[in-house]
């Protein structure tokens, strides 16, 4: 009697790879437990930086703010300081609280009306009015001054000989600070000059010899 036989069934596929039944385990994906804390604490410290600026932005602190123009040289006002609340952002800002001790400095240089007072913006001894300097009171009339002239600008003192004199006009103090200027009378001027040519200034002022030509760039 013949007995047939089945066909042994190849279980690799028509490439000799192994069918989807039977393909090779996959190993599972290792799980990395630091670096996924880092990303925590990363978010965590990046939510903490939002809060404490959001929190420190609500902070106001009291500061000086400049209302008159102050040139260098010049000693600080009562009169040109103002108290200001401003946010706290780590900038080195005068406190109001020490506008006793500013009005007993001078400034290093010209500070516009608006300026937040610094530190650095002050010191106590003013070169302008310092050993060599000399404070000179002018008489002007028109035409021997500029219009508007303010306390802080720089001028040249030039002395202008009478007519009829040989003499040509020549600068006695190319770049002279003005400490003073009269509301009252314009013409009344204070400037700080180097004492070697104090007393000539002096002398032509008082014989209505002398006039002053501004010099904005020199501020």
């Amino acid at each position: 009697m013949r007995t047939s036989e089945k066909p042994a069934v190849n279980s690799a596929g028509p490439s000799g790879t192994l069918s989807a039944e039977r393909k090779l385990p996959v190993p599972p994906r290792e799980r990395k437990p630091a670096l996924a804390a880092l990303a925590v604490l990363l978010i965590l410290g990046g939510a903490l930086a939002t809060t404490l600026l959001v929190m420190r932005s609500g902070d106001r602190i009291s500061a000086i703010r400049v209302t008159q123009q102050i040139g260098a040289g010049q000693q600080f006002t009562m009169a040109a300081l103002q108290e200001v609340q401003i946010a706290d952002t780590g900038i080195d800002y005068v406190p109001y609280a020490q506008r006793d001790q500013v009005v007993q400095t001078f400034a290093t240089v010209t500070i516009l009306p608006g300026t937040l007072l610094t530190n650095e913006m002050g010191i106590k001894a003013s070169q302008e009015l310092g050993p060599g300097k000399a404070k000179v009171g002018l008489a002007l009339k028109p035409g021997q001054m500029p219009q508007g002239l303010a306390r802080g600008d720089r001028v040249q003192v030039v002395h202008v000989p009478g007519r009829g004199g040989a003499e040509r006009p020549r600068v006695l103090a190319p770049a002279a600070l003005v400490h003073f200027v009269d509301e009252k009378d314009e013409g009344a001027v204070t400037v700080i000059v180097d004492t070697s040519v104090s007393a000539e200034v002096v002398s032509y002022a008082s014989t209505g010899e002398i006039a002053v030509a501004e010099l904005p760039g020199a501020r």
